[in-house]
């Protein structure tokens, strides 16, 4: 681990409990991009959008994003490396104190964002959030005029979501998918209390009774197409999984599912519009 000048700075000031407005906006979510007591940051799922130094705009990595508790800590990813950091809140400044990232090599140009965040986003920051629900802006300002952009994402509701398997799991041991089958795998749960999607190769539907977090799983019914060995493999290990009862969580928009077997999968939702 080692300590950035900021990276988790940036990030890390979202915990500001927005306020102040313009006296004369009255509060209200008029895109003026002041800071309101109503739209607080923290419990927000905030993806970075884009950072501007120098007056230059640069898009930032799919990945970078950040999620602030109501303990004034940050946690999140730069774009390829993830980060913690604490923050202090003033008003509608955040002042970021001592974080630290993982240590991940990554491509050229995500590590040139990532020492860009680095420069940009430490000391004393002005925070503005405009809009209100699931589609805030946050814009975060140094004393030297340089900005970060950032939106907020919802979280992905267990059904209706076409959940795409990116991993497995065996006795807690995380493993990754065959060969040649990423993008092969996915699951969709109904309201009906169905579950349908592929297995990899062949498509299949079953009853899957949701209550607390469990997910009891009904006999599968699938095609019987035959595919290349990695797709197979995959097929007999979600299979595995998906039977009986079994127990659920949810990140932000994850899923993890563990069978009693103690076999498991991990899965994502696309991202928020797509």
């Amino acid at each position: 681990m080692r300590k950035p000048r900021m990276a988790v700075s940036v990030l890390a000031l979202l915990t500001l409990a927005a306020c102040g407005t313009d006296p004369g906006s009255g509060g209200a979510g008029d895109g003026s991009g002041t800071v309101r007591n109503e739209e607080p940051v923290t419990g927000v799922h905030w993806n970075v959008s884009s950072l501007t130094v120098g007056g230059k705009t640069t898009p930032a990595p799919a990945a970078a994003h950040v999620s602030i508790d109501s303990a004034g800590k940050a946690t999140g990813n730069l774009g390829c490396n993830r980060f913690t950091a604490d923050v202090r809140v003033e008003g509608d400044h955040v002042t970021v104190g001592p974080g630290t990232t993982t240590e991940m090599g990554c491509e050229k140009d995500v590590q040139q964002f990532e020492k860009a965040l680095g420069a940009a986003f430490t000391g004393k920051l002005k925070a503005a959030v405009a809009g209100s629900g699931d589609e805030k802006t946050l814009t975060l300002t140094t004393a030297q005029g340089d900005s970060i952009a950032l939106t907020s994402e919802p979280p992905a509701p267990l059904t209706g979501t076409a959940w795409k398997v990116t991993g497995l799991t065996s006795a807690g041991l995380a493993a990754s998918l065959p060969a040649g089958t990423e993008d092969k795998a996915h699951l969709t749960f109904g309201k009906d209390g169905s579950v349908e999607g592929s297995l990899g190769c062949n498509s299949f539907h079953a009853k899957a009774a949701v209550a607390g977090s469990t997910i009891t799983f009904g006999p599968l019914s699938s095609t019987r197409k035959m595919c290349p060995g990695p797709r197979m493999k995959l097929e007999r290990a979600l299979m595995g999984v998906l039977e009986g009862r079994t127990t659920y969580t949810i990140g932000h928009r994850s899923l993890a599912l563990t069978a009693q077997s103690g076999e498991g999968l991990y899965a994502s939702a696309p991202a928020a519009g797509n």
